[in-house]
């Protein structure tokens, strides 16, 4: 039976090695402290995980990096974006192949394709593999934005079951509720607390790569105690690690973070540029001041 997918996923950063390479040995105790920590679910190669400076290889070397450490303990969606739907299928069904529970897909994201062209796609993928489809709407990178109504006709796709939404309008989580009913699970992908209050079942999270344990359990606190209160005070608490990597500091700032913690991941790769000194010593200063610190690697 397929896994329900639920609560808050990481979208992961990819290790470099000091040569730039992918370090598959960092990307592994990364996977193994997040399971540790009570991270719900993982996605590799998303934006957080720079999959488009990424080769062909080297995207199938995380996937099998991280299907591998996660040993199925929690589900695991593989980010399969491409512009062109042969290549999705591809990549699909290669993740499939190597034991992920799901995809996640961005929409093709030059062509601005037209709403049946979207559901072409989002078909065509569908009908060849057997796990869910996550859609992830970006409209900020993607060029394409999926609103509910759209989101909607996707949703009568069978194995388009989740939607990552990524903007800072949060009614369009009620919305896409309202209008897809049980067909479509809504995890928010900027808005974490904010999606879960309206009725998100989960949250695609870039700051839990530095935080999984507490973010994890915010969204136990609002969707399954109904602990309102508590969860914002954890919230507000967390908010200076979330503010860190928003925005265009999402690849960098993140991978500063598990450098100051203990886990060199290398720099973002090119057109991306480290983040400023200032900035990084100021991360430093966080790190400290929360007490973060990333177990030995074995």
């Amino acid at each position: 039976m397929a896994k329900q997918f639920r609560g808050t996923y990481t979208v992961m950063v990819t290790p470099f090695s000091d040569d730039g390479s992918v370090d598959a040995r960092a990307l592994a105790a990364l996977t193994e402290w997040q399971i540790r920590e009570g991270i719900h679910g993982l996605i590799p190669l998303g934006s957080t995980g720079e999959f488009l400076s990424l080769s062909r290889d080297e995207r199938s070397e995380v996937a099998e990096t991280v299907i591998r450490a996660a040993r199925g303990r929690v589900p695991v969606l593989i980010g399969t974006g491409a512009e062109d739907t042969r290549e999705v299928v591809r990549a699909s069904r290669e993740a499939e192949s190597l034991g992920a529970d799901g995809v996640m897909i961005i929409p093709p994201f030059y062509c601005t394709p037209t709403e049946d062209e979207l559901f072409h796609h989002f078909k065509t993928v569908a009908e060849a593999i057997s796990i869910p489809i996550m859609i992830y709407n970006n409209p900020a990178t993607a060029n394409v934005d999926l609103k509910p109504a759209l989101i909607a006709r996707l949703a009568q796709i069978d194995g388009c079951r989740y939607i990552k939404e990524s903007t800072l309008e949060v009614t369009r989580v009620r919305d896409i509720i309202r209008l897809c009913g049980d067909r479509m699970t809504v995890f928010g992908g900027i808005l974490g607390f904010e999606s879960f209050c309206e009725g998100a079942e989960g949250w695609v999270a870039v700051p839990s790569n530095i935080a999984p344990g507490p973010l994890s359990r915010l969204f136990s606190l609002v969707a399954d105690e109904g602990e309102l209160a508590e969860a914002r005070r954890l919230y507000l608490h967390w908010l200076p690690i979330i503010e860190a990597v928003f925005g265009q500091a999402y690849v960098g700032g993140t991978k500063a973070l598990l450098r100051h913690m203990g886990l060199p991941v290398g720099q973002p790769r090119a057109p991306r540029l480290p983040i400023p000194a200032r900035e990084d010593e100021r991360l430093g200063r966080l790190v400290a001041d929360f007490g973060l610190k990333f177990p030995a690697i074995a």
